[in-house]
């Protein structure tokens, strides 16, 4: 037998007064439950000229390498959410750089903030959402396994800024490609 709906907070779907979209909002006391697009904190992460990649044990794209990255967790800022997510998927302690890339993702609803960091020492172990964690170097990058297409961006935004980065110039963080979703 299924849960009966919920008699009490948000449970109506309507256009509340001075919105333009659809909304749940409760009948009793007018309560509106905005439901915004999730916010992705994370890195591209350097020891010397090798890049931090996590292949991941967790859905979605199990087995498929990523950039150590997650979703924002409440009361932290940008940079700290993408130091923990390096921390937990990959032991890594990071120095977080300049924001590398802003991606939007709105068929998924989210917003992807990416990071150009240093690791603070090579010491790296797989967290429990890694199978493992390795770092390589550009040309030992497994581009065919890679997990999403943000990662294949932000791989390339460093490397297209990478003589900037080296010579400590700053550069305006990367977006979307013009091919990109």
């Amino acid at each position: 037998m299924s849960d009966p709906a919920p008699t009490f907070g948000p449970r109506v779907v309507t256009v509340p007064p001075g919105e333009d979209r659809e909304r749940l909002v409760c009948p009793d006391c007018g309560y509106i439950a905005y439901d915004n697009p999730k916010i992705v904190v994370g890195s591209v992460a350097l020891w010397q000229d090798r890049i931090l990649l996590c292949r991941r044990a967790i859905p979605p794209r199990i087995g498929y390498w990523t950039l150590p990255a997650g979703f924002m967790e409440l009361g932290e800022t940008t940079q700290d959410g993408a130091a923990r997510e390096a921390w937990e998927e990959a032991g890594a302690r990071l120095a977080i750089g300049p924001l590398l890339a802003v991606y939007n993702i709105p068929r998924i609803s989210q917003v992807q903030l990416i990071y150009l960091a240093t690791l603070t020492s090579p010491d790296i172990a797989a967290g429990v959402e890694s199978q493992e964690v390795a770092l390589f170097a550009w040309d030992e990058i497994p581009w065919t396994d890679l997990a999403f297409p943000s990662v294949d961006w932000a791989l390339r935004e460093y490397e297209a800024r990478r003589d900037l980065i080296r010579a400590g110039q700053p550069f305006a963080p990367a977006a979307n490609p013009v091919d990109g979703l």
